[in-house]
């Protein structure tokens, strides 16, 4: 099947990053709304980018409503389903895999579902490679049954992203869980693995919710895909919980890692504790010879020096034994 870049649609908006129309067997590329509009055939995919200078005009040529037009250009969305007339409008968030990004750093994509066709959209620079991977299998000839099969695809691929990441963080924490000794960077590891759990956490738990209603707004759906829906809600719902046993791994492992800083300061200061306690004694022995006023013992004899090393060598001997006699060490 060919497929037309953006330089060979030049009747197609700025704002339309790609549209296809699929029947059950193919999906082609359109260069043309007007065209796409009028097919009778399938139905429609148009995914464009929100923020663009004309998405407006692009999002009325095709039928929308000013306030469906609106909510599909906002600037901040949360997870979330609404109903209007015959549509299902859906706000979703995505893991963002582009380079240098944080995962944590979630995309936000709109949805606008009819029974003619889905309308998706994201804005500049905000790239899902999960609607990279559904569009490639378009390109590839799978074509999906009906616009929710489409949505199911999408919502699936959003998932399996999302599953990567959580997995890697309990990877990670499995990892950390294994070590017998932990350094500074480890704790910034710790720090990054609760924030990261908490930041997608905020928008999965949402999410699931939107999943769900999609369910009780929808009433036409097959048992198939109902199978699919609650699945993929399954899954949302597993992650939060993943997540959230994430932040509780990690939340004890940092409190572990405390207090193993603390036991390790505390054996240094036993250590030097009983250390200046053999030493004290010998420190006055030195302190009472070392003075410099007549009448101290010893002062004119030259075997003096050797009778008081000895002697604080047999001290200190002393009181090594005693302390391991009381099992101070």
């Amino acid at each position: 099947m060919e497929v037309k870049t953006k330089s060979d649609s030049h009747n197609m908006p700025d704002a339309v990053l790609w549209a296809f129309n699929i029947t059950q067997t193919a999906a082609s590329v359109t260069s043309d709304l007007h065209e796409l509009m009028q097919t009778a055939e399938g139905f429609s995919w148009v995914h464009l980018q929100a923020d663009a200078s004309d998405s407006v005009s692009c999002l009325k040529s095709l039928g929308l409503k000013d306030e469906i037009v609106d909510a599909l250009c906002t600037s901040e969305t949360r997870p979330k389903a609404l109903q209007f007339g015959e549509g299902i409008l859906i706000y979703l968030r995505g893991i963002n895999r582009n380079p240098d990004a944080d995962p944590e750093d979630m995309v936000s994509l709109r949805l606008w579902l009819t029974p003619n066709g889905l309308i998706s959209a994201r804005r500049k620079n905000r790239k899902l490679l999960s609607l990279v991977d559904v569009k490639e299998e378009l390109d590839r000839g799978i074509a999906p049954e009906s616009p929710i099969d489409l949505m199911l695809n999408i919502i699936t691929k959003l998932a399996n992203r999302i599953s990567e990441v959580v997995d890697l963080l309990d990877d990670e924490l499995t990892e950390f869980e294994s070590q017998d000794t932990y350094t500074k960077q480890d704790r910034i590891k710790l720090s990054n693995i609760r924030r990261q759990a908490a930041s997608i956490r905020r928008y999965l738990a949402p999410q699931r919710d939107a999943l769900d209603t999609i369910y009780s707004l929808n009433r036409s759906l097959s048992q198939a895909q109902i199978f699919d829906l609650r699945d993929q809600t399954d899954r949302m719902t597993r992650y939060v919980e993943d997540l959230d046993l994430a932040k509780e791994r990690a939340m004890v492992l940092q409190d572990e890692l405390r207090h193993r800083i603390a036991e390790q300061q505390g054996l240094r200061m036993y250590v030097l504790s009983l250390v200046t306690a053999i030493f004290l004694p010998l420190s006055f022995l030195t302190g009472i010879f070392g003075m410099n006023v007549a009448g101290l013992p010893g002062t004119e004899d030259p075997e003096a020096f050797t009778y008081l090393a000895i002697s604080m060598l047999v001290l200190a001997m002393v009181l090594l034994l005693a302390m391991l006699w009381k099992k101070w060490f």
